[in-house]
């Protein structure tokens, strides 16, 4: 097989949102810079994704200069949030966290509640080093991650799509293959690697960057949405419970944790350490 490289790097500025494509990212501790440091709640303060709302995949965050965004959806006017000052911050849960972050203004939670119909309003991760630990099952003590689901990065590759499409293809719902990579929202997609050999990594290197593997990706509803639509229907969740079962959990990628800093960019070398 060719050299492994990087294919492609993702950032997703809001959680659940749509976010951008850039040539080159900073690895932070926590993970990209810029990638879910913010997050919508709800009237009790619990996070917003698409599991609930499918409509925030045709919302996009775009970052700007000094970390504020400017959103965008159909039907909505663009609006550009400031990053609010660390003044007061207020608890938001995360999955079983309770994570201490700081509210945006009235405009932004105007947007949501027109876009969502519901009461809800947008936070900031002011402080990442500190405001919510890793799993210390899969990680090591001082490790933190921003508003992602767990884990500071998420790996995908393109043999094992390549080989989970074929999977679908032979499946009862063919016609809802094949599946573009965004369903599983990557931070990084990596080419040149054997369908599955993720499943065994321990260590890699992307570029300058070494960072550990900490445990495979349970996936969820989130995959059988249409990130150009919003529309949902059952793969690839039937195929990976078919095939793809580890545990209670259905699986495609790797969850990573950085073990240093640097930049890596689309066209890095990729290297399997352990």
């Amino acid at each position: 097989m060719s050299k492994s490289v990087l294919r492609s790097l993702h950032l997703y500025p809001v959680k659940s949102m749509a976010g951008s494509g850039p040539g080159e990212a900073v690895v932070e501790p926590w993970g990209l810079a810029g990638d879910r440091r913010w997050l919508a709640v709800d009237a009790e303060r619990r996070m917003i994704t698409q599991r609930q709302y499918p409509a925030l995949a045709l919302a996009r965050a775009e970052e700007l200069p000094e970390g504020a965004l400017r959103l965008t959806a159909p039907g909505m006017p663009p609006l550009t949030v400031e990053v609010p000052p660390p003044l007061e911050t207020i608890p938001v849960g995360v999955w079983k966290d309770e994570v201490e972050a700081v509210p945006a203004g009235a405009g932004a939670a105007e947007w949501f509640r027109a876009y969502l119909g519901i009461a809800c309003r947008l936070v900031h991760l002011d402080a990442p080093e500190k405001r919510r630990p890793i799993d210390p099952e899969f990680s090591l003590p001082g490790d933190t991650v921003s508003f992602a689901d767990g884990y500071p990065l998420l790996l995908t590759t393109t043999s094992s799509l390549d080989a989970l499409n074929s999977l679908v293809a032979q499946g009862d719902l063919p016609d809802e293959g094949p599946l573009p990579m965004n369903r599983f929202r990557p931070n990084v997609v990596v080419d040149g690697t054997e369908p599955w050999t993720e499943d065994d990594w321990r260590r890699v290197r992307i570029g300058e960057v070494v960072f550990d593997v900490a445990k495979p990706s349970a996936r969820c509803v989130v995959t059988t949405t249409d990130q150009s639509t919003a529309e949902r229907g059952k793969e690839p969740l039937r195929t990976l419970a078919r095939h793809r079962r580890f545990g209670d959990g259905l699986v495609f990628g790797q969850n990573l944790i950085p073990r240093g800093e640097g930049t890596i960019r689309i066209g890095d070398p990729f290297e399997i350490l352990g």
